[in-house]
């Protein structure tokens, strides 16, 4: 795999791999690897059509019809800053893009016009977090989650998955997992659906993206292999 040479040179390739793979608690799964660029221009209001309490415990209700049927998110337990919003969102980029801002813990998907969907986020923790240019090389859902050796070494109690751990609401993944890709190379991050409304609005991860299920779901449903994806600097 090439994409080691996307790393940046303080950290090792054990330390990226478990951005790959991830604890088997959806809080420490994560990810690492991408080159870093240059802060974007880029910046995103508020509008007034922002989602109450009573909204959001819909949009983020059961999902009973899925192959796992998914539980309701506890909205109590997310900021309401957080819950999905159009805003205004001035950009040169394409509609469909996704662009992740880790500082405010947000992810963007340009609709056009001037404006964007925004999600709320968690993202990498301090010392893990990368700035950089990527796209969805694949889609996956429900997918099974391989840890590799190196973490299998630090972590023995993985090692009972290392044929692989099938897909479910207890696998990392998630429900839906969008892969990052540069120059035909697995990075070794994703954007991945999360069940664990606590993590929204923190830094949890090695690099990784995560958004509640219900957010991710939507978000996947209009995101075609190739989308851009933009990750500015914390």
């Amino acid at each position: 795999m090439n994409s080691a040479k996307t790393v940046s040179s303080n950290r090792d390739d054990a330390t990226l791999l478990e951005c790959r793979v991830g604890l088997l608690s959806r809080r420490s799964f994560l990810t690492g690897s991408a080159a870093g660029i240059g802060a974007l221009a880029l910046a995103g209001c508020v509008t007034s059509d922002g989602m109450s309490v009573a909204e959001a415990a819909k949009v983020y209700g059961p999902v009973p019809n899925e192959k796992f049927p998914i539980p309701a998110i506890d909205v109590s337990k997310v900021d309401p800053k957080y819950y999905r919003r159009t805003v205004r969102y001035e950009t040169k980029e394409a509609p469909g893009t996704i662009i992740v801002d880790p500082s405010n813990y947000y992810v963007y998907r340009i609709e056009g016009d001037g404006n964007a969907t925004r999600y709320g986020a968690n993202v990498g923790r301090d010392g893990f977090r990368w700035s950089g240019e990527a796209y969805v090389g694949r889609k996956g859902e429900w997918a099974t989650w391989t840890p590799p050796r190196e973490m299998i070494k630090r972590q023995p109690e993985a090692a009972k998955w290392a044929r692989g751990m099938p897909g479910g609401l207890d696998n990392p993944l998630g429900a839906r997992t969008l892969y990052l890709y540069q120059n035909g190379a697995y990075t070794l991050y994703t954007i991945y659906a999360s069940l664990d409304a606590e993590s929204i609005g923190n830094g949890i991860t090695s690099g990784c993206v995560g958004l509640l299920t219900q957010d991710m779901m939507h978000l996947y449903d209009q995101t075609p292999v190739k989308t851009k994806v933009i990750v500015l600097p914390a």
